[in-house]
């Protein structure tokens, strides 16, 4: 025990580069707690290694306890407002552009069906398609795809 004494740095380093790795790969980044603790031990460690405070267990949690603190209240809000920022640009899907002739009449209700890729689709359209017209779809939901006359 007495030869790790020796390592304190570089072990809170250590524990401190994994507890991102955890944030990060197993937690998605959802959780900052984590996120502010390992940044403390990584910055604590690092301190002590270059011999600015001394590396001893009282002195450690203490500047852990505060630099974890001091770390939430600065960097909360931000990672917030990183975290909360969403992307609403839709994605084409596959299955966009395709173009078959229906058999039935197509409108809103969604009555018209279609068996394409091995799943029964219901067709939908905002005007009405008279069956036996050529369409493509222009957009495709969960069990719905959304068609056009072309």
């Amino acid at each position: 025990m007495e030869s790790l004494a020796h390592y304190i740095p570089q072990l809170m380093i250590t524990a401190g580069i994994i507890i991102l790795a955890i944030e990060v790969a197993v937690l998605g980044f959802a959780t900052f707690i984590l996120f502010f603790l390992g940044l403390s031990l990584i910055i604590t460690g690092a301190i002590c290694w270059v011999g600015l405070m001394p590396a001893t267990w009282p002195v450690i949690l203490l500047a852990n306890a505060i630099l974890t603190t001091v770390l939430a209240g600065v960097l909360w809000r931000p990672l917030l407002r990183m975290q909360s920022h969403t992307d609403d640009k839709r994605v084409k899907s596959d299955f966009e552009g395709h173009i078959f002739v229906t058999s039935e009449t197509v409108n809103k209700s969604g009555s018209a069906l279609y068996t394409y890729s091995g799943i029964q689709w219901k067709l939908k359209s905002d005007i009405e398609i008279a069956a036996g017209c050529e369409v493509e779809v222009i957009k495709a939901e969960v069990g719905v795809l959304w068609v056009k006359a072309v």
